[in-house]
């Protein structure tokens, strides 16, 4: 089969990239061809090696834009989309393709394709949705509920908490969020009592992450063994930059501490996640609960355990022991879990390994290509 993916995300970052790449990678093992549809103008970060296609009108970002410009530029990109649409349907019916992937969609996405020729697409065409809060699920029932009708509309949608989020629409499929795993690098997966266990904090850094009060945690703990924390961040916004730039300052006297202000892409990013034995993950916003983290698949698919916040994705520490999980509005608790996780880190090294690779076969990326080829026949 061929499949086609529409990506339309005009800044993408590394979890764009890296989701990507598993859609790709993994389709073309299973014996499938791949190629993309893109925006007039798109440039990728990454050479995916497969055929890209651009469609009339360039992508519309919100980047720095707020209020009345804001609406204004998701008026134009409703628009955008419902070209692309259109021009996906000819190409349908052309037979470029022989099924169609939105790797990351919304329920906007659906409630535009209702206005579109695509709603009648002749190939099986996958919504995939990337995590969902209760809210946002009736938003995107409602709106699956009104195509239920074209057999060729699938709505795929990864979550851990499926038992939260339960329809039984024939086009909503529930699948496992995969797992990313070293591509361009041979990762050297979990060491064994290194002589200094070093922790990382990755990722796009915003305010809502509470990196001051980790560091300020991370200095009060009590370690019976030699430690280091690499705290890597990107920045988009140049508030996001400062706030960082303070942040070093403020703690980069301590010489346990590593501040990487950089984006990280591809063999860069991995071989960042690969030099660290843990992940820390103290995130307390409340959608984590949610939708996907990227970091927690990160650490899976690398054989990473994690310190990690009870409210993100519990459902995966809850069934797998690859870490240890606290009360994430109780920096006792933070406290707590880091220092018994840094102290016994040795003593549960069995346990984190055989329970890393007993996720790792739930989470295979290859399951989520299967899943798609098995919905697109």
């Amino acid at each position: 089969m061929k499949f086609a993916i529409v990506e339309t995300v005009v800044t993408p970052g590394g979890h764009e990239i890296d989701y990507d790449r598993i859609l790709v990678e993994e389709l073309k093992a299973l014996g499938h061809e791949v190629e993309f549809y893109v925006p007039e103008g798109h440039r990728f970060q990454w050479d995916y090696r497969v055929p890209i296609h651009e469609m009339p009108g360039s992508g519309v970002s919100y980047d720095g834009i707020r209020g009345i410009r804001k609406w204004w530029r998701a008026c134009i990109r409703e628009r955008r989309r419902h070209g692309w649409y259109e021009t996906l349907f000819a190409k349908a019916k052309e037979g470029a393709f022989d099924a169609l992937i939105f790797p990351s969609a919304t329920y906007r996405y659906l409630r535009g394709l209702r206005r579109s020729k695509l709603l009648k697409s002749p190939v099986p065409t996958f919504f995939i949705i990337h995590g969902l809060t209760p809210t946002e699920a009736g938003r995107l029932f409602e709106q699956g509920e009104a195509v239920r009708s074209e057999k060729n509309v699938k709505i795929l949608v990864q979550t851990f908490a499926r038992q939260a989020l339960s329809t039984n629409l024939p086009n909503v499929h529930f699948c496992n969020p995969p797992a990313y795993v070293p591509r361009d690098i041979p990762g050297r997966g979990l060491q064994q009592c290194p002589e200094t266990l070093t922790l990382g904090f990755f990722g796009q850094y915003r305010k809502e992450k509470n990196l001051d009060t980790f560091l300020d945690v991370f200095g009060a703990c009590r370690f019976e063994r030699k430690v280091k924390l690499l705290i890597q961040g990107a920045t988009k916004s140049d508030e996001d930059a400062a706030d960082f730039q303070r942040i070093i300052e403020k703690y980069g006297a301590d010489a346990r501490i590593e501040f990487l202000h950089k984006a990280l892409i591809g063999p860069e990013w991995q071989a960042g996640i690969d030099s660290v034995d843990a992940l820390v993950m103290p995130y307390p916003a409340e959608r984590y609960r949610y939708h996907t983290s990227a970091m927690l698949s990160n650490g899976i698919g690398f054989y990473r355990p994690m310190i990690i916040a009870d409210n993100v994705n519990p459902e995966v520490l809850a069934e797998y022991g690859v870490g240890i999980a606290f009360d994430g509005k109780d920096l006792q608790a933070f406290q707590t879990a880091l220092e018994t996780f840094v102290n016994t880190f040795d003593s549960r090294f069995e346990q984190y390994r055989s329970e890393l690779q007993r996720a790792n076969d739930d989470f295979s990326p290859r399951k989520l290509a299967q899943t798609l080829v098995d919905l697109a026949k």
